[in-house]
């Protein structure tokens, strides 16, 4: 159904945004998607580093099993 729109589909719908809502509200609705991916990129990158933390402070652990069961 979506596959069909072409180009001349997606301005007419760019131009029907643009007059039902207005410039400043449509910049302004971007602006909080723009800090919206930004907080999810920071958000994954901390994951990600937190991991490799985990990671490694276990790799820094090379005490036997057997040793550990015992402490």
């Amino acid at each position: 159904m979506l596959n069909n729109i072409g180009l001349p589909g997606l301005l007419l719908i760019a131009v029907v945004v643009l007059v039902l809502f207005g410039r400043g509200k449509i910049s302004s609705l971007m602006g909080e998607v723009g800090k919206g991916i930004t907080a999810f990129k920071r958000g994954v990158k901390d994951g990600t580093e937190e991991l490799e933390d985990q990671m490694a402070d276990e790799a820094k652990d090379v005490t036997p099993a057997e040793e550990k069961d015992k402490a």
